[in-house]
């Protein structure tokens, strides 16, 4: 199994960014998890959860996706204004422009609504993103 560098950033109070990181440490899936919090409150939610190392704010999404294998968050960390204008248009840049893999989980909140895509819970869409880095860390074809 090869250790997957994934990157969590979610904003406003973290729910989804701290259920992630928490999924993701139950599957004992071989990940180094870099949480960045749109703010302080995001970012300590996921820590809490079991990220190894966490940081807030533009720049540290900037930095972060550089060298992440797998960018995972809402889907509106790739959309400028997006979570009540807490994502930037510089951070939704660079979770676009990464290399890495975007693991978008399709919530239709704030403004955004993803057209059919059926209406799954959290857990559900959760468990879909598990499953593809237990998928991606066995080199098994996603």
């Amino acid at each position: 199994m090869k250790t997957i560098k994934l990157l969590v950033i979610d904003g406003q109070g973290g729910g989804i960014g701290r259920q992630l990181v928490e999924a993701v440490r139950e599957a004992a899936i071989p990940c180094e998890i870099t949480a960045v919090g749109a703010n302080t409150a995001a970012t300590a939610a996921m820590l809490k959860a079991g990220a190894q190392q966490g940081a807030t704010g533009e720049n540290a999404v900037a930095v972060c996706a550089r060298d992440a294998d797998v960018i995972a968050g809402p889907v509106g960390i790739a959309i400028a204004d997006s979570l009540l204008g807490e994502i930037t248009p510089r951070m939704a840049l660079a979770v676009g422009q990464s290399s890495a893999k975007k693991l978008l989980l399709p919530v239709s909140h704030c403004g955004n609504v993803i057209v059919g895509v059926g209406d799954l819970s959290l857990r559900a869409l959760t468990a879909e993103a598990v499953q593809y880095l237990k998928n991606m860390a066995n080199d098994t074809p996603c």
